[in-house]
Protein backbone atom coordinates (compact mmCIF):
# COMPACT_ATOMS: atom_id res chain seq x y z
CA UNK A 1 0.00 0.00 0.00
CA UNK A 2 1.58 3.41 -1.24
CA UNK A 3 1.49 6.35 1.78
CA UNK A 4 -0.40 9.41 1.30
CA UNK A 5 3.14 11.37 0.81
CA UNK A 6 3.56 9.01 -2.72
CA UNK A 7 -0.09 9.78 -3.68
CA UNK A 8 0.53 13.22 -3.66
CA UNK A 9 3.99 13.33 -5.33
CA UNK A 10 4.70 16.12 -7.74
CA UNK A 11 6.03 14.74 -10.37
CA UNK A 12 10.46 16.81 -10.75
CA UNK A 13 9.52 19.37 -13.06
CA UNK A 14 7.17 21.10 -10.93
CA UNK A 15 9.19 20.65 -7.49
CA UNK A 16 12.66 21.34 -8.71
CA UNK A 17 14.68 24.38 -10.43
CA UNK A 18 16.02 23.59 -13.97
CA UNK A 19 19.31 24.31 -12.94
CA UNK A 20 18.72 21.25 -10.37
CA UNK A 21 17.57 18.57 -12.53
CA UNK A 22 19.97 15.97 -13.21
CA UNK A 23 20.88 15.05 -16.31
CA UNK A 24 18.48 12.31 -16.86
CA UNK A 25 16.04 15.13 -16.16
CA UNK A 26 17.20 17.78 -18.51
CA UNK A 27 17.36 15.53 -21.13
CA UNK A 28 13.33 13.79 -20.60
CA UNK A 29 12.08 17.35 -21.01
CA UNK A 30 12.70 17.34 -24.47
CA UNK A 31 9.16 16.56 -25.98
CA UNK A 32 11.22 15.18 -29.17
CA UNK A 33 9.32 17.72 -31.79
CA UNK A 34 12.99 18.26 -33.57
CA UNK A 35 11.81 22.20 -33.85
CA UNK A 36 15.38 22.76 -33.07
CA UNK A 37 16.53 21.09 -35.68
CA UNK A 38 14.97 23.29 -38.47
CA UNK A 39 17.29 26.21 -39.76
CA UNK A 40 16.42 29.56 -38.94
CA UNK A 41 17.04 32.91 -40.47
CA UNK A 42 18.32 35.91 -38.89
CA UNK A 43 17.60 39.62 -40.76
CA UNK A 44 20.66 41.38 -40.35
CA UNK A 45 18.41 44.60 -41.30
CA UNK A 46 15.61 43.89 -39.15
CA UNK A 47 17.01 41.48 -36.68
CA UNK A 48 13.77 39.68 -37.20
CA UNK A 49 13.81 35.52 -36.62
CA UNK A 50 11.80 32.93 -38.83
CA UNK A 51 11.80 29.35 -39.45
CA UNK A 52 12.06 27.68 -41.88
CA UNK A 53 11.16 23.98 -43.05
CA UNK A 54 14.51 23.00 -44.04
CA UNK A 55 15.70 21.18 -41.26
CA UNK A 56 19.42 20.18 -40.57
CA UNK A 57 21.30 17.63 -42.54
CA UNK A 58 21.98 15.16 -39.03
CA UNK A 59 17.85 15.15 -38.84
CA UNK A 60 16.34 11.66 -38.83
CA UNK A 61 13.03 11.87 -40.28
CA UNK A 62 11.88 8.18 -38.60
CA UNK A 63 12.95 8.84 -35.34
CA UNK A 64 12.11 12.40 -35.57
CA UNK A 65 15.45 13.08 -34.06
CA UNK A 66 19.36 14.16 -34.48
CA UNK A 67 21.40 10.99 -35.69
CA UNK A 68 24.62 12.63 -34.02
CA UNK A 69 23.12 14.16 -30.62
CA UNK A 70 26.16 13.86 -28.70
CA UNK A 71 28.33 15.62 -30.97
CA UNK A 72 25.70 17.69 -32.84
CA UNK A 73 27.39 20.98 -31.20
CA UNK A 74 30.99 20.09 -33.04
CA UNK A 75 29.79 19.04 -36.68
CA UNK A 76 27.11 21.93 -36.51
CA UNK A 77 28.75 24.64 -34.75
CA UNK A 78 25.14 26.95 -34.87
CA UNK A 79 23.53 24.26 -32.96
CA UNK A 80 22.91 25.24 -29.85
CA UNK A 81 22.98 23.12 -26.91
CA UNK A 82 20.42 24.05 -23.95
CA UNK A 83 21.60 24.38 -20.42
CA UNK A 84 19.80 26.19 -17.26
CA UNK A 85 22.20 28.94 -17.76
CA UNK A 86 21.95 29.73 -21.24
CA UNK A 87 18.39 29.66 -21.65
CA UNK A 88 17.56 33.21 -21.02
CA UNK A 89 19.64 34.37 -24.12
CA UNK A 90 18.13 31.40 -26.43
CA UNK A 91 15.14 33.56 -27.51
CA UNK A 92 14.89 31.78 -30.84
CA UNK A 93 13.17 28.28 -29.35
CA UNK A 94 9.72 28.17 -30.37
CA UNK A 95 7.01 28.90 -28.01
CA UNK A 96 6.04 24.83 -26.95
CA UNK A 97 9.95 24.12 -25.78
CA UNK A 98 9.46 21.98 -22.57
CA UNK A 99 12.45 24.05 -21.42
CA UNK A 100 11.46 27.83 -22.45
CA UNK A 101 7.92 26.82 -20.74
CA UNK A 102 8.90 25.65 -17.74
CA UNK A 103 12.15 28.82 -17.93
CA UNK A 104 8.54 31.17 -18.61
CA UNK A 105 6.95 29.41 -15.31
CA UNK A 106 4.46 27.58 -17.46
CA UNK A 107 3.11 23.95 -17.52
CA UNK A 108 3.76 21.64 -19.41
CA UNK A 109 1.07 20.69 -22.29
CA UNK A 110 -1.13 17.50 -21.72
CA UNK A 111 0.75 16.68 -25.37
CA UNK A 112 4.26 16.21 -23.62
CA UNK A 113 5.40 12.48 -23.22
CA UNK A 114 6.14 13.47 -19.57
CA UNK A 115 2.59 14.29 -19.05
CA UNK A 116 0.74 11.96 -21.48
CA UNK A 117 3.05 8.86 -20.89
CA UNK A 118 3.81 8.00 -24.45
CA UNK A 119 6.49 9.56 -26.94
CA UNK A 120 3.41 9.24 -29.70
CA UNK A 121 1.06 12.53 -28.32
CA UNK A 122 3.71 15.45 -29.40
CA UNK A 123 3.52 13.70 -33.07
CA UNK A 124 -0.30 13.35 -32.65
CA UNK A 125 -1.08 16.88 -31.50
CA UNK A 126 0.82 18.15 -34.43
CA UNK A 127 3.28 19.48 -32.43
CA UNK A 128 6.59 17.98 -33.93
CA UNK A 129 8.06 18.52 -37.52
CA UNK A 130 7.19 15.39 -38.49
CA UNK A 131 6.53 14.83 -42.22
CA UNK A 132 6.63 18.84 -43.34
CA UNK A 133 10.07 19.06 -43.42
CA UNK A 134 13.31 19.71 -46.24
CA UNK A 135 16.98 18.89 -45.36
CA UNK A 136 18.82 21.46 -46.59
CA UNK A 137 20.83 19.07 -48.61
CA UNK A 138 19.10 19.47 -51.47
CA UNK A 139 17.77 23.10 -51.32
CA UNK A 140 20.59 25.71 -52.35
CA UNK A 141 21.68 28.07 -49.36
CA UNK A 142 20.51 31.35 -51.69
CA UNK A 143 16.79 30.19 -51.71
CA UNK A 144 16.68 29.38 -48.07
CA UNK A 145 14.01 32.28 -47.84
CA UNK A 146 11.19 30.39 -49.99
CA UNK A 147 10.83 27.87 -47.17
CA UNK A 148 10.18 30.70 -44.49
CA UNK A 149 6.54 29.11 -42.25
CA UNK A 150 4.19 30.07 -39.70
CA UNK A 151 3.63 27.41 -38.30
CA UNK A 152 6.59 26.92 -35.62
CA UNK A 153 4.98 28.44 -32.78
Amino acid sequence: MRSGKQKNRQPFWKTKKLEELSHEQWESLCDRCAKCCLIKLEFEDTGELCYTHLVCRYYDEDHCSCTCYGERTELVPTCVKLTAQNLVAVHFMPATCAYRLLFEGQQLPLWHPLVSGSSETVHAAGISIRGRVVNEEHVDADDWEEYIVDWVD
